[in-house]
């Protein structure tokens, strides 16, 4: 008997097909099932949707095409996870199809129904093994009272404890504490980054050894297609009762789910950045209320949303959203580094690595301990220029100069990737005495081995300055190999960026300086305080792991800067992340800023600004007509250039959207909708436009 079904298709939101298309078929296909249909001239991947509400019964009064065929062999997707994709669809403004399409691993775009069968006979159950667990350190008594609180409370959870203080630890006793209870649960663990994958993957199959290798699985973007479908459909069969991944994998299938993590909460990463501009984390929170998991947000330096949903309860004021748990102290007594700061208006001109500081990683390295070296710009130098005519390397394609390296001697983009050799003279002015302004990971590695020079390892060798940035660890494995060689002791001296600054367990690490933090100080965008203070406490917190050097010699960690005296610092030195959040959230308050209001940005993409700018103008002319009579405490700002205006020739600009009530944000931006895809057609010199809900930089 043929019967109508509605099915999602990757189709966008400003396309006329955003919505699920109606299909016939003869077999019984319920929603959550994965199809195979036609969609113009091609074959595609399509989710079996539920029939909307209200949907006329009776047979449609137009041909329908039918399905090719389905994907069987595997459970439909659940219930609660086709309501994950509509609330986030729906929350970020993009199409249900295109959400749920992106969320499903790409190699499964392509299979066929014959294809994916014998795909599933090829996968392997987890087999538990009968090993003992070793090595499993004792409990500190705020670790417990943690464990013991998350037991008798549902969260969702806000655990603020500091560098060292033992939050993986309190992620692998709960996960097991939920997996014991239950021989079917599953447990998510997230983590902002994929160079913090390996070295915690071994940590939690060293510890859950006894589940058996299938049993846990990684989910990242750095995975080839196959590896992805095979941990997609390990987590949606419940084979895999572990999951540990970045931000996509808090939209897997995990029918069974007990547990979320989210690791480093407060990292910009979980935030995606092209496509559906989602928000892992608070995808995270919604989706444990959908699937009764518990959620536990851990961080050293949370932002400063989840620090305030996690605030005291006070009367007149709605109740908080998390209940913060709280580990203070270092595991093994070991101490917090003591902060020194460097005035750098008492040094020399254009120095960069001040005499103070390399007196104490002289200090330092002659006891054998290692140093971390923070710059968080790769490259040798970000501008070439010329004396004489004032020529500067600018990128032809972009608003942005290209970097100098001196490894390969070329002038490269970081935005449009474009790459030449350095030019031997100007090529303004044919001056060939062409010189460098600023400095890179790159000048720093070579001004240290020279600075370095006369020291030895004990072995007569010389001492050894490493670097690890995004140039330094573009082949595979190479970050891995790398990062092996600092936790073994065969690097003294680390000249990293803000890869190595967090979520790294580098043992004899003793001393951690900052060359360069200025800039962040007095930024145009209110978020830039709060990164900079989380980034210099979480490098701080790489020096002194180990409680017998950190008793032995106190851990350091100096700040170069022309501010020594700016709140921050204090803020810093006292390691009081609670005292920075309050005056921060002051000022946010004030100023009528996030999270105390709700912000949402359009962006438009063309050849030309006039024309980017022309499409949001019209976008605002028409979306305050649907604004409530006196605005109802919504605004829409006039459109600008975006800071970084032009990337690979294309202009770009954006217009904020404020308002001091969520609700009635996200029902102006549904409606303002229709409003921009008429607009779409009218300008057509515009490539692209997008809506960013929630958006992390401005």
């Amino acid at each position: 008997m043929r019967r109508e079904i509605s099915v999602l298709v990757p189709t966008p939101a400003y396309s006329r097909l955003s919505g699920p298309l109606t299909y016939e078929t003869d077999e019984d296909v319920q929603p959550g099932c994965l199809v195979r249909v036609p969609l113009g001239q091609r074959d595609t991947l399509g989710l079996v949707w539920p029939q909307p509400a209200g949907a006329p019964s009776g047979p449609s009064p137009h041909p329908l095409k039918a399905i090719h065929g389905v994907l069987h062999g595997i459970p439909a997707l659940s219930a609660n996870w086709l309501k994950l994709i509509d609330f986030a669809a729906s929350y970020y403004q993009r199409s249900a199809g295109e959400f749920a399409m992106a969320c499903l691993p790409p190699s499964l775009r392509d299979l066929s129904p014959l294809q994916f069968q014998r795909k599933l006979t090829r996968l392997k159950p987890a087999a538990p093994v009968h090993v003992e667990i070793a090595d499993v350190p004792p409990l500190t008594p705020e670790q417990t009272q943690v464990l013991t609180q998350m037991a008798q409370q549902p969260g969702p959870f806000l655990l603020h404890g500091n560098t060292g203080s033992g939050k993986t630890e309190v992620y692998l006793r709960r996960a097991a504490q939920l997996l014991e209870e239950s021989p079917q649960a599953q447990v998510l663990l997230l983590v902002p980054e994929i160079n913090l994958t390996p070295q915690l993957e071994a940590r939690v199959r060293q510890r859950f050894v006894h589940l058996g290798e299938a049993a846990i699985v990684a989910m990242h973007s750095g995975m080839t297609p196959a590896q992805r479908l095979n941990s997609w459909l390990a987590a949606h069969l419940g084979t895999a009762r572990i999951v540990l991944g970045t931000r996509l994998a808090v939209l897997a299938s995990m029918p069974r789910l007990a547990l979320i993590v989210v690791d480093e909460e407060h990292d910009p990463s979980y935030k995606q950045q092209e496509g559906a501009r989602y928000s892992a984390r608070d995808l995270a929170v919604y989706r444990g209320q959908l699937e009764g998991a518990q959620v536990l947000l851990g961080s050293a330096t949370p932002s400063l949303e989840s620090w305030h949903h996690s605030r005291a309860a006070v009367a007149d004021q709605p109740a908080p959203r998390y209940t913060r748990l709280s580990m203070p102290s270092r595991v093994g007594d070991s101490a917090l580094p003591l902060l020194r700061r460097v005035d750098m208006n008492n040094q020399p001109r254009k120095t960069l690595i001040s005499a103070p500081l390399l007196s104490a990683m002289r200090e330092r390295l002659g006891r054998q301990e290692q140093v971390l070296v923070l710059l968080n710009r790769r490259g040798y130098a970000p501008v070439l220029h010329c004396a004489e005519c004032g020529w500067k390397s600018e990128c032809p394609h972009c608003s942005a100069y290209r970097v100098f390296h001196k490894g390969d001697r070329t002038l490269r983009c970081h935005h449009c990737s474009l790459t030449q050799s350095v030019p031997r003279a100007c090529p303004s002015c044919g001056n060939q005495d062409i010189g460098v302004m600023g400095h890179g990971t790159e000048k720093v590695e070579e001004l240290l081995a020279e600075l370095l020079a006369d020291m030895k390892r004990p072995d007569g060798s010389p001492l050894r300055v490493a670097r690890i940035d995004a140039d330094s660890t573009r082949l595979k494995g190479e970050l891995v190999r790398q990062l092996a060689e600092v936790h073994e002791g065969e690097v003294d001296v680390l000249v990293g960026t803000q890869m190595v600054a967090k979520g790294h367990d580098f043992r004899r690490m003793t001393l951690v300086a900052a060359l360069n933090p200025d800039g962040a100080l007095f930024s145009a965008d209110f978020r830039a305080p709060e990164r900079l203070f989380s980034l210099l406490l979480q490098a701080a917190g790489r020096a002194g792991r180990d409680a017998q050097l950190s008793s032995a010699q106190a851990c350091e960690m100096w700040v170069q800067t022309f501010h020594p005296a700016h709140p921050l610092f204090e803020a810093l030195k006292q390691h009081d992340f609670a005292g920075f959040a309050a005056q921060q959230l002051q000022e946010r308050e004030q100023a009528g800023l996030p999270p105390f209001s709700f912000q949402a940005l359009l962006r438009a993409e063309a050849r030309t600004q006039t024309a980017a700018q022309d499409f949001l103008n019209a976008a605002k002319a028409l979306g305050e007509t649907r604004l409530p009579a006196g605005g109802g405490g919504l605004s829409v700002y006039p459109a600008v250039p975006m800071s970084m205006q032009r990337v690979a020739d294309v202009e770009r600009a954006q217009m904020l959207i404020e308002s001091h009530s969520r609700k009635h944000l996200q029902q102006f931006l549904s409606a303002w909708q229709d409003d921009l895809q008429q607009l779409r057609t009218q300008h057509k010199a515009v490539l692209r436009w997008a809506i960013d809900v929630d958006p992390l930089a401005i």
